[in-house]
């Protein structure tokens, strides 16, 4: 599959590409803090908050269909412009609504934007590197957005207790404007019609159309429906039941994300050498599995050290499952689909977690933090055991494939 046809890397365009995403990744967590601690000093319930989670979270699942074909079909340039305007303007009438409703409806619109710029960013990145350098773009790319995902809501808390809620929300609008930069400065694009060194495509592409790429989405999907709901019982989990400090809790939610950081970079390297997709979904299946094994070690932990070594661990693993998953799509998808295809995987794993999200938000009342993370722990676990056996047969089935047309 093609990916960029200058000969060499254009790494301009791989750091403003994640210079942008870091920053609208941070705007997005310093609207979700913000927005939340407004709601909560109003006297909002928990179904209001959770009603901006799930307004986050559902347009990037109902949309990949209708988003997948219109960033593989759009001028990659005024695409990324205009939803970055129209994201920076929803923001700022955030900042002056104070209706819960209001409030879920344009959080909803604002991820209908998300929906579009995060296919956008992610089938761009191959057609500006070559494949070999294409494991450490996207470990540059991953490390930009764990940075923005750290100072979100920590500048959100700054501000917040300085300034109220509507300063973070302006200063949020702004960052979406980063998004419109980046697509005027970018010099890569997609979806503009010329000339390409790529076969004429034939019939239209489908996920459906391959196998292997079906079976990984489909698992990843699963497995973090299984496990996600960790993310809820964590702080009821670290600071309850391990009777921990806030600071304690900071150390552990920052872990997971320091591990991704260093997982990226760590698995960069070895995503190189594995030149078969199928080494590189069973690598995926490995890292899977030891992520959810983390989390259900984690619930017999006496105290939260232990805890942030797990964390740690995990998150590498899950650093490592995003560099391995950049590389597998872009190698199986044609340019033409990559748009679809990152839009088909980006509804996997959201829908995964949002349904993570309600099960765990039901759960928390009747059954104590320790077992929950157990009961995610071994649910994930057992995901990854029973989605293993289709995977492998994808696996087989490639290899049988690639060795008759040889």
């Amino acid at each position: 599959m093609s990916f960029t046809s200058v000969g060499e890397s254009r790494w301009s365009d791989v750091y403003i590409t994640a210079a942008s995403r870091g920053l609208s990744v941070a705007g997005d967590a310093l609207a979700a803090t913000t927005l939340a601690l407004a709601l909560q000093e109003k006297g909002a319930g928990g179904l209001a908050v959770s009603g901006i989670w799930i307004a986050a979270t559902l347009p990037l699942v109902a949309l990949a269909p209708l988003v997948g074909r219109l960033v593989d079909r759009v001028d990659s340039r005024p695409l990324l412009v205009v939803t970055g305007l129209v994201q920076a303007a929803i923001c700022a009438a955030l900042a002056f609504v104070s209706g819960p409703v209001t409030i879920i409806a344009l959080v909803a619109l604002l991820a209908c934007g998300l929906a579009v710029t995060q296919p956008t960013f992610s089938a761009l990145v191959p057609s500006m590197v070559t494949r070999d350098d294409l494991p450490k773009a996207s470990a540059i790319g991953q490390t930009a957005t764990m940075a923005g995902a750290l100072a979100g809501p920590a500048v959100a808390g700054f501000l917040v207790a300085g300034f109220g809620t509507r300063p973070p929300l302006l200063v949020d609008a702004a960052t979406y404007l980063a998004i419109a930069v980046a697509g005027l400065a970018l010099r890569t694009r997609r979806g503009v019609k010329r000339p390409t060194a790529e076969p004429a495509p034939g019939a239209p592409w489908r996920v459906r159309t391959d196998p292997l790429l079906l079976a990984t989405i489909v698992a990843f999907g699963a497995v973090v429906a299984g496990v996600a709901g960790v993310n809820v019982i964590e702080v009821f989990f670290v600071r309850e039941t391990l009777g921990a400090s806030a600071a304690a809790f900071g150390l552990v939610s920052a872990a997971w994300t320091a591990g991704m950081v260093v997982g990226a970079w760590l698995f960069a390297r070895a995503a190189r050498q594995l030149t078969h997709d199928g080494h590189l979904v069973a690598g995926m299946m490995g890292m899977l599995g030891g992520t959810c094994l983390a989390v259900l070690v984690s619930a017999a932990a006496p105290g939260v050290w232990l805890v942030v070594v797990l964390w740690l661990a995990g998150g590498l693993l899950n650093g490592g499952l995003g560099v391995f998953a950049n590389l597998f799509v872009a190698r199986r998808v044609p340019e033409r689909a990559r748009g679809r295809a990152f839009a088909a995987l980006t509804a996997a794993t959201n829908g995964g977690s949002m349904l993570g999200y309600v099960v765990a938000g039901a759960l928390l009342g009747p059954f104590s933090p320790r077992a929950l993370v157990f009961a995610f722990g071994l649910a994930g676990t057992l995901t990854v055991v029973a989605v293993a056996l289709p995977v492998a047969r994808a696996i087989r089935h490639e290899r049988v494939t690639s060795a008759a047309v040889a």
